[in-house]
């Protein structure tokens, strides 16, 4: 194509050109980048499911595995698949570290979007974000370190890795990614619901309490299953903070193990091929299941928020 069929001087048509070349080259990088994230997620499923599908098939008693306590894979004579005990550690640290997150984060959210402003803000959403940043195995060097012994002081239990230390670290674990949710959930609560309920006479509080939170708690709701999803797939502060007993837990103080830090701590020592490979790897489904449809569930509902 000419540049004279524009009138177009030939530098001018040459650059708009080359825009052109550019946007098409950035929107294309963009694409593959966009699904390269779907195509990994898939492949990581395919390639779990391809390894642990053999001990499905051939060995896997359903009632045997999920309703069972009995973890001895490694028993020559009679080796037992049970993940009960797993299941039953896994939930009761998300369950504590929820216990613990959901308070914390929700008066941070709250802070950050309605009372804070200007720099403090700004500083404030900084250090959440920091908070984030702090590596799993170092909050786990704290779980082992300096809460061990303090849970050992103060409540005079002969081990202080249990589900109450375990616990308290997911919770401040999970807590930035929920703050930062609830916070987001919040300002999309529009204004003019808070000047209405402030031309009535509500209070500062009563307005929050009685307007704000309720029309942001799907987001909210969100940000929780959003922390749960946190809690599932946690690992090595979880695997140095529980004691890694198999145990029903009947208390916090009890050591428990969770399913994500039983693959971590035994994959290593298994055969390749073996049953007791092959059923890690089927914990390595149920655990990308669930967490799959927890992370789902929490973002469509963040998003229907949004989109409202």
């Amino acid at each position: 194509m000419r540049a004279e069929v524009f009138n177009l001087p030939a530098a001018d048509f040459d650059r708009r050109n080359l825009d052109w070349y550019v946007d098409k080259l950035v929107q294309i990088l963009v694409f593959i980048g966009g699904i390269s994230a779907i195509i990994f997620v898939i492949g990581i499923f395919v390639f779990v499911t391809k390894e642990g599908v053999g001990f499905i098939i051939n060995t896997m008693d359903f009632k045997e595995f999920f309703t069972t306590p009995y973890w001895f894979p490694s028993d020559e004579d009679d080796p037992e698949y049970g993940i009960l005990a797993l299941i039953a550690g896994t939930a009761s640290v998300t369950g504590l570290a929820m216990v613990v997150a959901i308070p914390f984060s929700l008066g941070a959210a709250i802070f950050i979007g309605e009372f804070a402003t200007g720099k403090a803000r700004e500083t404030l959403k900084v250090l959440v974000e920091l908070l984030a940043a702090i590596p799993s195995v170092v909050w786990g060097f704290i779980g082992l370190t300096i809460m061990n012994p303090l849970i050992i002081e103060w409540f005079d239990v002969p081990v202080g890795l249990n589900v109450l230390n375990a616990g308290i670290i997911l919770g401040l674990m999970a807590a930035p990614i929920m703050t930062s949710i609830a916070e987001d959930a919040l300002k999309a609560v529009p204004d003019r619901y808070r000047e209405a309920a402030e031309a009535m006479g509500a209070t500062r509080w009563q307005v929050i309490f009685k307007v704000v939170l309720p029309a942001a708690k799907n987001g909210l709701l969100g940000a929780v299953l959003l922390g749960v999803g946190r809690g599932f797939g946690e690992t090595m502060a979880v695997l140095m903070a529980t004691g890694h007993a198999v145990n029903i837990p009947e208390s916090v103080f009890d050591s428990v193990r969770a399913l994500t830090a039983t693959i971590a701590a035994e994959l290593g020592e298994t055969a390749q091929g073996s049953e007791h490979y092959e059923a890690l790897f089927t914990i390595g489904i149920f655990l990308f299941l669930i967490t799959f449809v927890i992370n789902l569930t929490a973002d469509l509902i963040v998003r229907g928020i949004r989109k409202g």
